[in-house]
């Protein structure tokens, strides 16, 4: 780092994002995108956006805010979008933690918690996941902190029931409870309900995952109007146009095909399936997923080797070196072509380990 780097910083670890390597054409199941382009309409509204670009975008985001309230049966006032979902997820932490009400998250969770918290300057402690890598619902009722959940969790892909996440929300009515829903749309239970019945719930989802716009960086928020106006007095204070002209019309383009967004939800859950089933016919442990990834390990490999023999053989998945996933590696579930390639890659591999 350089000398004027400042104190504060210096002690930070910043987010590892999955590997995005040009060397060569790789399988790439690392990073849960999408293996379906965006929707026809999507492609075709970025591209007229295109024209415009000298104007700057519409920082209140009308169009899209409306059809995303539509689509989650909310008021627009309800409703922020954002630069991906991770910038509302830094918002959130900014505008709802501080000395005096830290943060509380998994042990095992979507690896930007802790850095949010860390570049805020906010205190956090975790929670471990239980033996079988579920959330521990009752150490996150009654707590003094502002709670963040992913809800599939990630990286394992477990949801929970909205009854459990009801529970949580309505123990801790003087707390924001905030769910990370970037995995629901693969077969979990969304808590947008909840929104109307809880002024302290902020839920979160991407266009990243179900709806293949990843490269376009788009995220939105609901919440009740008072939250909404707090995240909004951040956004206005950091970047007013944060969603570019041609990520909006995209989007739109989008919430016009839902058809589309479905019909690859209800794939990539086959697919899932057979993924599973075909690694615990090889003896891998799976765990149950909801997402559209899956955590898998086998008894008889280790997982940082698996990672590294499957890249040499032209195919990425996701290892995460730490005591309860270095058995593990996290799989996208991507195109059947694609996971057919893994699993004779993996044959290959067992057949070396003997």
């Amino acid at each position: 780092m350089s000398r004027f780097f400042s104190d504060k910083y210096a002690s930070l670890t910043p987010y590892t994002p999955g590997e995005q390597p040009k060397d060569m054409q790789y399988v790439k199941l690392n990073t849960n995108e999408s293996p379906f382009p965006p929707s026809d309409k999507a492609i075709a509204y970025a591209a007229r956006a295109a024209a415009s670009l000298q104007l700057y975008s519409d920082p209140e985001s009308r169009p899209l805010t409306e059809a995303v309230a539509t689509l989650c049966g909310v008021s627009p006032r309800e409703v922020l979008l954002t630069n991906g979902s991770d910038e509302i997820l830094n918002f959130a932490f900014m505008a709802f933690c501080d000395e005096k009400h830290p943060a509380v998250f998994p042990d095992i969770t979507y690896g930007f918690y802790k850095v949010f918290a860390e570049v805020n300057g906010i205190p956090y402690r975790t929670i471990p996941l239980r033996k079988d890598m579920t959330v521990d619902v009752d150490a996150y009722c009654e707590t003094e902190e502002t709670v963040f959940l992913a809800n599939p969790n990630a990286p394992t892909g477990i949801a929970l029931p909205v009854e459990a996440i009801e529970r949580i929300v309505r123990s801790n009515p003087n707390r924001v409870v905030v769910i990370d829903e970037a995995y629901v749309d693969f077969g979990a239970e969304s808590c947008l309900p909840l929104v109307k019945k809880y002024d302290n719930l902020l839920v979160t989802q991407t266009f990243s995952k179900s709806r293949s716009l990843a490269g376009g960086r788009l995220g939105f928020g609901v919440g009740c109007e008072a939250l909404i106006r707090d995240l909004n007095t951040l956004k206005y204070s950091t970047n007013p146009y944060n969603v570019n002209r041609m990520t909006m019309a995209a989007g739109l383009g989008v919430l016009e095909d839902e058809a589309y967004t479905r019909q690859n939800c209800r794939t990539i859950e086959h697919n899932r399936a057979w993924l599973t089933a075909a690694l615990e016919a090889r003896g891998f442990t799976v765990i149950p997923s909801k997402a559209n990834f899956i955590l898998a390990a086998h008894p008889a490999l280790d997982g940082g080797a698996t990672y590294r023999r499957l890249k040499e053989m032209g195919i990425l998945v996701r290892h995460f070196d730490t005591d309860r996933l270095s058995r593990y590696n996290r799989i996208t579930v991507g195109s059947l072509t694609q996971l057919q390639a893994l699993v004779a890659a993996i044959d290959t591999i067992l057949e070396e380990a003997v």
